[in-house]
């Protein structure tokens, strides 16, 4: 395996042609319809799910985990060109052992990458993960003979249940939406959003103007929604005078939004939009139930919303207005996942604009996000901008580190991060100290949290404080730690 490939909980992503050929992604393919055939699939068969985003090397890559998968004795379940979660919902739906989803999400052109879903539609955890690269990097994995090869069908309707599903949820309040005749500016950068954004928004009743609406995966700006690439779609919204513009990732399991104004608001904004679609707020309080109603008594205990140590504040003060409390995860979907499951929470997800809502299934899932941002809009009659102005504003500042350039090199990362962990809680000796995930350090209106990539070779560092001055010179400690460790 190359040194470069990185393999997290967030599953396998590199530059295609040097960290990823085909020849690997036959044999991960191959590792992982051994372990799903075995305990890993949960006695649900042979059959697994595959999709693609619209990258340009995604069709090579689905040939080739498709051949891995026969050579063991899965069956496979095509959907070709998809979304991240509706590759998820389509594993459910099949009860199949498990799913693969060609994607590197947000990272550049250059990039692709391998998603492996559990039967359940939840990425795989660490030990189920670990597992997974073992039987991969293995001398063998055990072959099927010629009698016993998998097969392959086609599911061409999983967008449309995905889409069917997200309009079925339960208090949407789709007649209100309707009503609203919401005009919508829609950016997807040329991924497979252009696939299923538009037919939402347009069944919302909304009228879109988009642009790079394009499936062909030649994006035309960086791909992540963040507010520096959405200068044209800024634009758009300010030419279309719509309502709010939408923004998503090349898989589709982040959205970001601008307002009506053409400003983006950043992207941690949208799960607390969502946090106060599905339990209410100041404009309806409610503890649970449908989106806007109140409650018949006051529930026994309540609500939570599950996020990650670097989701901004603006969750929760979503979930304090919303009655709800926040139980905070180790970066990763699957801890997130895994940690809603656990505790029954009625929303969760992560502060780059990844909603997720147990309603529908236990993902981040992107027109999910723009359904309750449209419910949300609807219900309280506010524009986007109103309801940021409502709510403590505060700076997040986000910045990184290459891991070479800690002393030591990339080798001794580790361990130098560690002694700028040390370092940085003595610096801040009153401060809450989070060890799940790196190291990140809080106060009531600030934070700081440090820790090492799961998906790029580099060393995160993220701020959050009332100012952006404030937030900044909480990078610079951080930053000058870590350089000097």
């Amino acid at each position: 395996m190359p040194e470069t490939l990185m393999i997290s909980v967030s599953g396998v992503r590199g530059i295609v042609g040097t960290d990823l050929t085909p020849e690997m992604m036959a044999r991960w393919a191959a590792a992982f319809g051994v372990w799903a055939k075995g305990d890993g699939g949960r006695g649900k068969g042979t059959a697994i799910v595959v999709g693609r985003d619209a990258r340009t090397s995604g069709p090579m890559f689905v040939q080739a985990a498709e051949a891995g998968l026969a050579s063991v004795g899965c069956d496979v379940i095509s959907l070709g060109l998809t979304t991240t979660p509706t590759a998820q919902l389509a594993v459910t739906h099949h009860r199949a052992a498990g799913g693969l989803m060609f994607t590197a999400s947000h990272n550049p052109i250059e990039w692709n990458g391998l998603k492996c879903i559990g039967s359940d539609g939840i990425f795989l955890d660490g030990a189920a993960g670990t597992r997974v690269r073992d039987l991969a990097e293995g001398r063998t994995l055990h072959r099927a003979a010629y009698d016993s090869l998998g097969g392959a069908n086609e599911d061409v309707a999983a967008i449309e249940r995905h889409i069917r599903a997200v309009l079925r949820l339960p208090g949407l309040g789709l007649a209100r939406i309707h009503q609203r005749r919401f005009r919508v500016a829609l950016d997807t950068a040329r991924g497979s959003g252009g696939a299923i954004m538009p037919l939402l928004l347009q069944r919302l009743g909304a009228k879109v103007r988009g642009v790079n609406l394009e499936t062909d995966g030649r994006f035309p700006r960086p791909p992540e929604p963040v507010p520096e690439n959405l200068g044209e779609l800024g634009r758009l919204v300010r030419r279309a005078k719509a309502h709010v513009g939408i923004a998503v990732d090349p898989d589709v399991d982040r959205l970001a939004l601008v307002d009506e104004t053409g400003t983006p608001i950043g992207e941690d904004y949208t799960l607390a939009f969502a946090v106060r679609a599905v339990l209410g707020g100041p404009a309806g309080r409610r503890a649970g139930g449908r989106v806007g109603s109140r409650p018949a008594r006051p529930p026994a205990r309540p609500p939570v919303v599950v996020c990650n140590l670097s989701t901004s504040l603006v969750v929760d003060d979503a979930a304090r207005d919303c009655g709800a409390a926040v139980v905070r995860t180790p970066v990763g979907e699957v801890h997130v996942a895994r940690q809603m499951v656990k505790l029954k929470a009625a929303v969760g997800g992560e502060g780059n604009g990844g909603v997720m809502h147990p309603a529908l299934h236990a993902g981040r899932d992107a027109p999910v996000a723009a359904a309750l941002v449209l419910a949300l809009l609807a219900r309280t009659g506010k524009t986007v901008s109103e309801l940021v102005a409502a709510a403590p504003r505060y700076t997040i500042v986000k910045t990184k580190v290459e891991r070479g350039t800690l002393k030591g090199q990339a080798r001794n990362a580790e361990r130098g991060l560690d002694h700028a962990y040390a370092e940085l809680r003595r610096r801040f000796p009153d401060a809450a100290v989070d060890v799940q995930d790196g190291l990140r350090l809080a106060w009531p209106d600030r934070w700081l949290h440090v820790r090492p990539s799961n998906t790029e070779p580099i060393i995160r560092l993220i701020a959050e404080a009332p100012s952006g001055a404030q937030a900044e010179r909480l990078i610079q400690e951080g930053r000058s730690v870590c350089a000097a460790s």
